[in-house]
């Protein structure tokens, strides 16, 4: 049975990744800031075990590291994530506000993968795959604006693929992946896409991948995004 390991499980992708994978017959180790009030992921059928885990909490991170240490990760979805402050102008910015945003996108899940790398390394799939967004795209920003979010996600692409390259001589891939506009808390009602559609598209995405894609930017249909 294979297992991965999948943060910000709480709701959103986070959740429908717990829900597919689980009833692909996958273990799924699923963490979320608050599981005592995470009644769907609770509700999730399948061989899932839920822990609290907030990424910003490095000691936390590690402690969960530990706690696991026995059990090898197939697949590694780093998901947990947030928008911030939305409708920032150039000349207000919460400058403490942006710095939370790059700990939670950025530094976290570096630091998670980090910590998890050795139990990623003793599992047959060693892969390692982000969530991040189109809109963390250099190339593709021509509407400027989202300060914090797309300065967060454009590091995280560049944190990801540098990683991709360190874990080369160990076999590891390490994949990005830009789900689209899904509604979610995060994407609001009016998005393209609903959870299922993005996550199963995103799965196939995965199930097609080899050590070969390390290190690329991919749109959860498949394609290339543009660095």
């Amino acid at each position: 049975m294979p297992t991965c390991l999948i943060t910000g499980a709480g709701r959103g992708l986070g959740l429908e990744f717990a829900k597919q994978y689980a009833a692909e017959g996958w273990r799924v180790v699923a963490t979320c800031r608050r599981p005592e009030t995470a009644d769907a992921l609770h509700a999730v059928e399948g061989q899932i075990e839920v822990h609290p885990l907030d990424v910003t909490d490095f000691a936390r991170v590690e402690a969960l590291g530990r706690r696991l240490r026995e059990v090898p990760i197939d697949l590694l979805i780093n998901n947990a994530g947030v928008y911030g402050p939305r409708l920032v102008r150039h000349d207000s910015v919460d400058y403490a506000a942006w710095a939370e945003v790059l700990r939670v996108n950025t530094m976290a899940p570096l630091k998670v993968s980090a910590v998890f790398l050795d139990h990623v390394r003793r599992g047959n799939h060693k892969m390692i795959v982000t969530t991040t967004s189109k809109m963390g795209s250099i190339t593709d920003n021509t509407s400027g604006g989202a300060y914090l979010y797309r300065s967060s996600k454009a590091a995280l692409n560049a944190v990801m693929r540098s990683l991709a390259i360190d874990l080369r001589d160990q076999r590891i891939a390490v994949v990005l992946l830009n789900p689209g506009w899904v509604r979610t808390d995060m994407g609001g009602p009016g998005a393209e896409l609903d959870a299922f559609e993005s996550v199963a598209g995103m799965r196939d995405v995965i199930a097609g991948l080899s050590f070969e894609d390390s290190g690329r930017f991919l749109n959860y249909d498949g394609t290339d995004v543009p660095w």
